[in-house]
């Protein structure tokens, strides 16, 4: 997918003239791409535990809208409607996971029931009215014109990026060696560690380039991107270093089996639905905030970008197989595509059309592999 991608970038970049490696169309790229990034982290475990999620667009917007109207409308500080969001996305989440888990009704035609009723929901909670969002640091969440963390600020970033690489490197090799596991010559832990080192560096080099014209220094690292980076990173730690991202995979790979064994399967279903819920508050929080309000429209077909830079990044619609990072690089491949072909005045029905295919020829290459390779699973 990383190569994927790449060829991705550099066909669009020809195509446009150079535009589309331009710091400016990067740094947007980079911005709107958060949003789906963040839903996407936590689909990737919900297909993998084999359900499906088509409600986390209404969701979203029913959230969004929620605490832009409690902002604006009522009065309240955003950090006070922002917990009053994150609690009825989480029971709205532990509902619909309830009907799944408890009464076994699918998740395809429990989240597909949200997905209408909670567009109305949305529309209910301010009348169908726009609700403006004027706090000047919540702003700041949804990146902009102030909402990047500056040039000082993202190279101290990259700094400590690049020391935790070559410090988890260091460590994994002193871990293999007092367990008498043979490591890989020097030279070649050097090698992987230094492609994301790299990787980071060109990434906030290209965002310190960007400078908005009105302003008298560049922007840095958008503040979404850490968000998003952040989801990422802890999601990535739930998966490969506790109980319960073990009990997902498990549950993916064979449900029958995994409840046998001992895995209490509805627990971690709901336990799953809730986190969902929470991820959703951080993405409607970030989007009102990038708008600067919040309307009834928010999210509308999100559902299918999320799915989409799940499966292309990796993610098996049968279950049991999936990566954070898939999703990240699915997520960006998705951003790029419909990015270029904007660059390319393509018109939006096409666009449509291209990203759909796009989405069937990931899932036909995935059928395909699993074909191949004897995996049914």
């Amino acid at each position: 997918m990383g190569l994927v991608l790449v060829a991705t970038a550099i066909v669009f970049n020809i195509l446009s003239g150079g535009l589309f490696l331009s710091p400016e169309n990067l740094y947007n790229i980079a911005q709107q791409t958060a949003v789906v990034g963040v839903v996407a982290t936590v689909v990737v475990l919900v297909i993998v535990a084999r359900h499906i999620d088509l409600s986390v667009g209404s969701v979203m917007g029913f959230v969004g809208v929620l605490i832009a109207t409690l902002m604006y409308t009522a009065g309240w500080h955003w950090v006070e409607a922002s917990l009053a969001g994150l609690g009825v996305a989480i029971v709205v989440s532990v509902y619909q996971g309830a009907l799944t888990a408890m009464l076994g009704v699918p998740s395809f035609v429990v989240t597909l029931g949200g997905l209408m009723s909670f567009r109305g929901a949305a529309f209910l909670v301010a009348d169908g009215k726009t609700q403006p969002v004027s706090d000047l640091f919540f702003q700041r969440l949804g990146g902009g014109f102030d909402g990047a963390i500056g040039v000082q600020a993202s190279w101290v970033l990259a700094a400590v990026l690049v020391v935790a690489l070559c410090l988890q490197t260091g460590l994994r090799r002193r871990a293999k060696a007092s367990y008498d596991v043979p490591n890989p010559p020097l030279w070649l832990d050097a090698l992987v560690a230094a492609v994301p080192a790299l990787i980071v560096v060109g990434f906030v080099a290209t965002m310190n380039a960007y400078q908005i014209p009105s302003k008298d220094e560049p922007q840095g690292v958008p503040i979404p991107v850490l968000i998003w980076g952040g989801v990422a990173l802890v999601l990535s730690f739930i998966v490969h270093r506790t109980r319960f991202g073990r009990y997902v995979f498990a549950m993916g790979g064979n449900p029958e089996a995994a409840a046998l064994v001992g895995i209490p399967v509805r627990r971690v279903t709901l336990m799953l639905f809730a986190l969902m819920g929470v991820l959703i508050t951080i993405a409607a929080m970030v989007s009102i905030a990038r708008l600067n309000a919040g309307t009834n429209s928010l999210g509308t077909g999100m559902e299918l970008y999320v799915i989409a830079a799940a499966v292309i990044g990796g993610t098996s619609l049968a279950g049991g197989s999936g990566s954070i990072l898939g999703s990240v690089l699915g997520a960006l491949i998705m951003q790029s595509i419909d990015s270029g072909l904007l660059l390319l005045d393509i018109s939006i029905g096409l666009r449509y059309v291209i990203i759909g295919q796009v989405l069937i020829v990931a899932v036909v290459f995935d059928v395909v592999y699993r074909r191949m390779t004897g995996d049914t699973a």
